[in-house]
């Protein structure tokens, strides 16, 4: 049963990463209110060059408070731990229905050879990204 499990968050790896699916976990945000708020500040304190100073020294500090905050979402993937493995795992299996595969690169095949499931287990997987690890998605242009 494991290497099912295994093989099902291969599969949302390679799901994601076809799609071009990006992640920012929801902290980011903070990143952005940091350098906002001291380009705010340097102008009231310093006019047009304090917007300058504060905005590049807000905006290193945004990058320190945010560092490693962001990561693809593959990587996201293999990181979860074996609860969240289990319920994502569980999440998939309902659309995968009765669907069976003796190795990753069968189910591989089997799913990207199908848009209505692929895109059935794509929206599955964002929607568990998305209300679980509270973690906003965006695809890459």
């Amino acid at each position: 049963m494991c290497h099912r499990i295994q093989d099902v968050m291969k599969l949302c790896c390679e799901l994601s990463a076809n799609q071009q699916i990006q992640t920012t976990v929801r902290s980011s945000g903070k990143g952005a209110a940091a350098a906002g708020g001291l380009a705010f500040a340097g102008g009231l304190i310093g006019g047009p060059l304090g917007v300058a100073v504060g905005g590049a020294v807000g905006g290193l500090l945004g990058c320190w408070m945010t560092s490693g905050q962001f990561k693809p979402l593959p990587q996201i993937i293999m990181e979860l731990s074996p609860l969240q493995q289990q319920r994502l795992y569980d999440n998939i299996l309902v659309i995968l229905g009765d669907i069976q595969w003796t190795d990753l690169a069968q189910l591989v095949a089997l799913v990207m050879g199908n848009t209505t499931l692929k895109q059935q287990l794509t929206a599955a997987l964002l929607g568990y990204i998305t209300k679980e690890l509270q973690a906003e998605v965006q695809y890459v242009d």
